[in-house]
C-alpha cells in the first residue's frame, strides 16, 4: 500500500469518527417518518402530519394566536427547570401509575380535548380511542369533536372525561350537560379561556394558502352544525358567554353530579377561586398557545396555582409537552397528570391508531427512563427536590 493510499484511508477513518461529519451527513433536524414504528421522538410525528395534512388543516393544528409568542413560550419554558438526579437507588422497578378521581391510570400522562379530528384522519376521535383502550390512557372527549359521544365510548369501552364549550343558553347549557351524564361521563372540564374569542391569525393565513377545497365543514367561526359537530345536535346558539363570572361555576355544581373542573387556569388567585367555589380539579392551560398572547408558558404558572390549590384539588397541567424529560418537570413541580394535544393529533394524522400508540409509547419510555435516571422510580416519589429552577442554585 502506498504511502498516499494509507494516508487517505487514515483520513476517511477520522472523517467517519467526526460528529461534525455525523451531523453533517445525518439529516438536519427530525425525520419525516414512513410508518409509526420509524419515529424516534414526537418531533418526528410533525414533520410526518404536516407531510400528509393540507395547508389549512395544518394551520389549524399549528396556529396559535396573534404570533405565535405563546405557542413558543410553552415549547421553551421547560429550558427553566433543570433536573437534579440521585444516584445509587433502586431503580430495577417502576410504577407510573396515576389515580385521578378512584380510576387508576398506567401513566400520568392523558390526552387532551382537541376538536374536528376527522379533519385529521377519517376515523378522528373514534381511532384514538382505540389507542386510549390499548395503552390504557385517559382521553378527554371535545364537546367540538366530529364523532358522538357514543361513538367514542364504544371505542374506548367507556366513557371518556367530557370537555365542555358553555353555550350562549342557559338551557342548552343544560341539554349538553344532560346528554354528557346521560352517555356516562363522571368528570366535565369547562374551558373558559376563549370566553371573550381569539385571534387565530396563523391558522387564517394557512386556510388562504389552500386552494384544494372548501373547509367550512371543518373549522369556522360561525355556528357549528350538527352534521360536522355531533354533539351540537340541537344546540341553536353560539359558546363561550363573555358574561359568565363565577356564578356560572356555582350553577353548574348545581346542575351536575359529575366531577367538575376549570380548564384555562392561570394564577394563584384564580386557583383559590377554584376552590372556593367547590370546583373538584384545575387544569392549568393556555389552550396550547391558542387563547390569549400571554407569552408566558403553562410550565412556569403551574407552580403558583399548585401552592394555592394546595392539597385540596388536583391540579393537571397541557401545553408544549414534548418530551419525557417535559413531563417529569411538571410532575415535579406538583401536578398530577399532563396532558398531550398536537403531538398525539400529529400521529393520528400521519398514521391513524397506530400513530397515536407510538406517540404514548415513546412518551412512557422516556418518562420511565428519566424517572429511573434520576432516582425516583415511582410517580410518588417525584417532588420538587428533583428540580431547579434556571438560575436560582440548589
Amino acid at each position: 500500500m502506498t504511502s498516499l493510499s494509507l494516508n487517505r484511508r487514515q483520513f476517511l477513518r477520522f472523517l467517519a469518527a467526526s460528529p461534525l461529519l455525523s451531523r453533517a451527513w445525518a439529516q438536519e433536524g427530525p425525520l419525516v417518518a414512513t410508518s409509526a414504528r420509524d419515529a424516534l421522538s414526537i418531533m418526528d410525528f410533525e414533520a410526518a402530519a404536516r407531510k400528509a395534512l393540507r395547508p389549512a388543516h395544518w394551520g389549524f393544528l399549528c396556529g396559535g394566536v396573534d404570533n405565535d409568542a405563546t405557542v413558543r413560550a410553552n415549547l421553551e419554558g421547560f429550558k427553566h427547570f433543570q433536573l437534579r438526579p440521585r444516584r445509587l437507588v433502586d431503580v430495577s422497578k417502576s410504577d407510573l401509575r396515576t389515580e385521578l378521581f378512584g380510576t387508576v391510570w398506567d401513566t400520568p400522562i392523558f390526552l387532551c380535548p382537541v376538536g374536528a379530528q376527522k379533519t385529521f384522519h377519517p376515523e378522528g376521535e373514534v381511532a384514538v380511542a382505540r389507542a386510549a383502550k390499548a395503552k390504557k390512557t385517559l382521553q378527554i372527549l371535545a364537546n367540538v369533536s366530529s364523532s358522538s359521544l357514543e361513538d367514542v365510548t364504544q371505542a374506548l369501552g367507556t366513557p371518556p372525561w367530557y370537555q365542555f364549550y358553555m353555550p350562549t343558553r342557559w338551557d342548552e347549557t343544560e341539554t349538553m350537560v344532560r346528554r354528557a351524564e346521560a352517555g356516562g361521563c363522571t368528570v366535565m372540564a369547562w374551558t373558559i379561556d376563549l370566553l371573550a374569542g381569539r385571534n387565530s391569525e396563523t391558522q387564517e393565513r394557512f386556510r388562504r394558502l389552500d386552494n384544494t377545497g372548501e373547509c367550512s365543514a371543518c373549522h369556522t367561526p360561525s355556528r357549528p352544525t350538527s352534521d360536522s359537530r355531533p354533539m351540537f345536535a340541537g344546540i341553536q346558539s353560539g359558546t363561550n358567554p363573555p358574561m359568565a363570572t363565577w356564578a356560572y361555576v356555582d350553577r353548574l355544581k348545581k346542575l351536575t353530579r359529575m366531577k367538575l373542573l376549570l380548564k384555562g387556569i392561570d394564577s394563584a388567585e384564580d386557583a383559590k377561586l377554584c376552590c372556593e367555589h367547590g370546583v373538584d380539579g384545575i387544569v392549568v392551560s393556555n389552550h396550547g398557545g391558542r387563547a390569549t398572547e400571554t407569552g408566558r408558558a403553562t410550565i412556569d404558572c403551574l407552580a403558583e396555582v399548585v401552592d394555592a390549590a394546595g392539597s385540596r384539588v388536583p391540579v393537571l397541567v397541557d401545553g408544549g409537552f414534548r418530551r419525557g424529560t417535559d413531563i417529569y418537570k411538571a410532575l415535579a413541580l406538583g401536578a398530577r397528570a399532563v396532558g398531550i394535544g398536537r403531538p398525539y393529533i400529529y400521529g393520528l394524522a400521519a398514521f391513524g391508531q397506530e400513530g397515536v400508540e407510538r406517540v404514548l409509547d415513546i412518551l412512557r419510555t422516556e418518562l420511565q427512563l428519566v424517572m429511573r435516571q434520576c432516582g425516583t422510580p415511582s410517580i410518588a416519589q417525584i417532588s420538587r427536590a428533583a428540580i431547579v429552577r434556571s438560575g436560582s442554585g440548589v
